[in-house]
Parts: structure tokens; sequence; C-alpha cells
């Protein structure tokens, strides 16, 4: 009876109504779980020099993050996870521009910290493998583990269709998954779908920059390098860092106009449809609590917010 009672107290005073704010901190979790697992993976391969793990085992890793993320904030927020995704929702009038700055800000500070918390949990092993020096390239550099870096053979132009082609690929899977009028995956297990559909793209399409897919999951650890000693250097190289921001929201773009042209706007009219919905994807959406307070851009959603990525 205690705890219950002293449980009961503490929602009581930190419980938040605003459905905003709700969004946000759920949000910020749900990507801080994305990246620590996810990093993690690559912390472990990259410190032990691939004896306790590999490329396999550290892809499975951010699929497998990806799937905790959605569950941890898809009731709430919809875990976007990746503002690549968010604007894809947005072009489709899912979710409201107003909303997509704010949900980016968030993105990037959540991948932010995750890589912080990646640093300290493997702060001994990151500086006994690299002899003491945080380097961004050469034979003990491990600034890899925290941002994606392309191939020595891959050129911009190169590695920005890459980035291109597969943050399309995820966003025309993630749509065709939540897609109603199409063969939708049972409720509940669209997480399971999206992870293994990230897992796919990763072992498929990995070898060129590693797949990052995610302007926030590239930007936020390799600004932490920047300032934790890794120094300027994770900015330089051949001009690389700019790709991973730029190429998946145009991927993004291209992916959401895909599944549209293609699959969606021939779905047949259903009895009882609202004209906006009767030409194209319909997403399966989980509606705002009664007691959320929303802002007045809310309305562009029609009270509904975005299901899971």
């Amino acid at each position: 009876m205690g705890t219950a009672s002293f449980l009961k107290s503490a929602q009581a005073l930190l419980r938040i109504r605003n459905q905003l704010v709700r969004e946000c901190l759920a949000e910020l979790l749900a990507v801080f779980v994305l990246i620590l697992i996810t990093l993690s993976g690559s912390a472990q391969m990259v410190t032990s020099s691939s004896t306790k793990g590999n490329f396999l085992t550290a892809y499975l890793a951010g699929a497998l993050a990806v799937m905790v993320a959605i569950h941890t904030a898809g009731g709430v927020s919809g875990a976007h996870l990746n503002p690549a995704f968010s604007l894809a929702m947005c072009l489709l009038e899912q979710f409201p521009w107003w909303k997509f700055p704010i949900f980016v800000a968030v993105q990037t500070l959540g991948a932010f910290v995750s890589a912080g918390a990646v640093y300290a949990l493997y702060y001994d092993a990151i500086w006994h493998y690299s002899n003491g020096t945080l380097a961004a390239s050469g034979p003990r550099e491990t600034a890899s583990i925290f941002a994606t870096y392309p191939a020595d053979y891959l050129s911009l132009s190169n590695g920005f269709l890459d980035q291109v082609m597969g943050t399309a690929l995820l966003i025309v899977g993630i749509l065709a998954i939540l897609d109603t009028r199409n063969k939708a995956v049972p409720k509940g297990l669209e997480p399971v779908a999206v992870a293994l559909l990230v897992f796919s793209i990763e072992v498929s399409m990995g070898s060129n920059c590693g797949c990052p897919m995610n302007p926030a999951r590239d930007f936020g650890p390799r600004l932490f390098t920047f300032v934790a000693g890794w120094g300027v250097e994770v900015f330089r190289g051949n001009g690389w860092w700019w790709v991973p921001v730029v190429a998946p929201l145009l991927g993004a773009t291209v992916g959401s106009a895909l599944y549209q042209l293609l699959v969606a706007f021939h779905h047949p009219a259903e009895e009882g449809d609202p004209p906006a919905e009767q030409n194209s994807v319909v997403l399966d959406n989980v509606a705002v609590p009664p007691d959320a307070k929303t802002s007045p851009g809310e309305k562009d959603t029609r009270g509904m917010l975005p299901q899971k990525k």
C-alpha cells in the first residue's frame, strides 16, 4: 500500500498533460534507446577488433533497437525516431508541419545524449583500443563507432545515391506495413516488421557507408564526437558529413511519392471514406487521449497522431 500510494503521489505531481510535451519526452526516450543499442553494438565490434561482434551482430543490434524504440514511444509520439520519417508523414498530411522542426530537434538531442552514454559505457574500451588517441581515420580510429563514414572507394555522388535509395526503400516499406488498405501486418506486429525491414536494408546495402538513413542518428553522435575530443576531423574528411543529413530527406520524399503514385492512389474508394482518404495511403492512427491539451496546429491531423514507425 505504501508503495502504491507513493507511486500515485508521484504520478499526480509529475504527470504532464500537454500533448506536445508528452510526445517530445516519449520521442526523446525512444531515440535514446535506439541509439544506445545501435552504437553499443558498433562499439563492441570495433573495440574488440571483431572478436566479440561483427557487422552482422551490429546490424542485428540496430534492427532490434528499432523494435524496442517503437514499443517505447509508439503509442504516444508515433515513434518517428527519424527526421526522414517525420518528413514523410508531413508530406502525406499525417503530421502537422509546425511539429516537424520540434521533432527533428528532439530526435537529434536524443541521439547526442545517447552517444554520450555509449562513450561513458565504453570509455575504457575506447581508450584502450585507440592507444590514447581519439581519431577519425587510421587503423585505430574510433569515430566510426558513433557516426557513419564512407568506404575508401565511395564517391560523394555514389554515397548520396546510396542514401537516397536506402531511405526511399525504408519509407516505402514502412508505408506498406502501415497501410490498412494494403496487406498490412497484424496489429501489434508493426515493430517486428519494421525491424526486419531495417535489417534487410542493412545487410544488403550497408557496405558503402553503413546505412545511416537517419539524419538525427548520424548528426547527433557526430556532433558529440566533435565536442568530446575527436575534433573537427569528424566534419572534414572528404566532406561526407552532410550526405547522411540531406540525402535521407530526399529519399523520404522519393519513397513517399513512389508509394503514393504506384500503390496508394489506386486503392478503390470505400463507402463512407472522407474524400481526402479515398486516393491516398491510409495509416492506422492513434487517437489523442481526451485529457490531452492540443495546440492550434493539432487540427492539421484531424485530432489524430501518426501510428508507429
